[in-house]
């Protein structure tokens, strides 16, 4: 092997990671594992691992428990007919969209999407129409803006085969009224898919009661377990499309390439599913904790964007306070980011000062009290140097 290779491999053998004690990252807070899940991590984290006792069909392991979990636990957990691991939540959309639309069709979705959206409809060839947001502030999505974008669609000669809601969206942490949605998308024809990346794992989440026919998770963003690993579940008729077999491989599904995640991600997704489902059950604590936190940072002079009040543990602020800060602070933008890690505090995106974006899941009051009470040292100490 060349020297100019193996003189840099030692940087790759004993890598640590530098965290804050306070994380306020929204992609991370559902995502940290439970104790157990991370003894299952070491347990498992051999690349096929699961693998030991298969005859096939990775849903229908017995030993470990993936079937009970995926066809028995899962669907109940969701309640909807059919359950099955993805990659992440992207890979269940996508995995909805190449089976159930036909290249060149529209798909039509909010105006909050994650990109991941539409890197999905572009990679199956489709189309997408946006149901626009209502703008600063509160960037709302209007259920009735699904019926005005699928038949304005319809009256251009083309056809609408899905619709897709962000469940909140990953930007303001907006929940749309899903149930109205999927009344107008029904009504209309067309079959409803809710990302629930920000939801299912943090929040109830009933298929049913929503109505909405497909429903996708990820198990990283909030479901406790190691990435990369999702959920996909849909009801029976779309189920019979989407998780279709291979004509050859009579065994394998054909979206899913066979077999999806078959090691540390499942394995920890089961070995934390007790604490995801007990701590769902506690979902208005965290409600009214964020709503608490979001008044503190308010009275500031930091004010939230989206729905107020609001109604998740995702939030994104404003603050022209602290940009004004950053255009005379010794490090510029980078300013806050290092004057949070100062005080043990990490998960806004360096170099942001005049909006950023934050979640408060699971982390204790005293913690946010901490929180707080950093942003407030920060601007009434800046403030005191700019008036030297």
């Amino acid at each position: 092997m060349p020297s100019s290779i193996t003189s840099k491999l030692d940087k790759f053998r004993c890598m640590k990671r530098s965290i804050s004690e306070i994380n306020l990252d929204p992609l991370q807070r559902g995502g940290i594992l439970t104790p157990e899940a991370r003894a299952a991590l070491v347990e498992w984290g051999d690349g096929y691992s699961v693998c030991d006792f298969c005859e096939g069909m990775l849903d229908r392991v017995r030993n470990p428990p993936v079937e009970e979990f995926v066809h028995e636990v899962l669907p109940q957990f969701l309640d909807v007919d059919d359950v099955r691991i993805t990659h992440g939540a992207r890979e269940g959309m996508y995995a909805a969209m190449h089976s159930l639309c036909d290249a060149g069709d529209y798909i039509v979705a909010d105006g909050n999407a994650h990109y991941t959206t539409v890197l999905a409809a572009e990679r199956a060839g489709l189309e997408i129409s946006y149901v626009e947001n209502s703008g600063e502030p509160e960037y709302t999505i209007n259920p009735e803006g699904y019926r005005d974008a699928i038949r304005g669609i319809a009256d251009q000669g083309y056809r609408v085969s899905l619709a897709v809601l962000t469940y909140p969206d990953g930007n303001y942490g907006n929940l749309v009224d899903a149930r109205r949605v999927a009344d107008i998308c029904h009504e209309e024809g067309v079959p409803l898919l809710l990302n629930g990346a920000y939801s299912i794992g943090r929040m109830p989440v009933c298929a049913r009661e929503l109505d909405a026919d497909i429903v996708v998770g990820s198990g990283h963003k909030s479901m406790a377990s190691s990435g990369p690993i999702g959920v996909l579940g849909a009801k029976q008729e779309y189920a019979d499309i989407i998780f279709r077999r291979s004509k050859s491989k009579k065994n394998k599904e054909v979206e899913l390439l066979g077999c999806t995640v078959r090691g540390a991600g499942l394995l920890t997704m089961m070995a934390s599913f007790p604490h995801v489902l007990e701590r769902v059950g506690r979902w208005q604590e965290e409600v009214d904790k964020a709503r608490w936190f979001s008044s503190e940072l308010e009275a500031l002079g930091i004010e939230q964007q989206g729905e107020k009040p609001h109604n998740h543990d995702l939030m994104f602020f404003k603050s022209e306070k602290l940009y004004e800060i950053s255009k005379s602070a010794r490090k510029g933008r980078y300013f806050l980011y290092h004057e949070l890690k100062d005080r043990g505090i990490c998960g806004i995106k360096p170099g942001l000062t005049r909006q950023f974006k934050l979640s408060t899941y699971l982390l204790p009051r005293e913690d946010l009290e901490r929180v707080v009470s950093a942003f407030q040292e920060i601007i009434e100490g800046s403030s005191k140097v700019q008036a030297e």
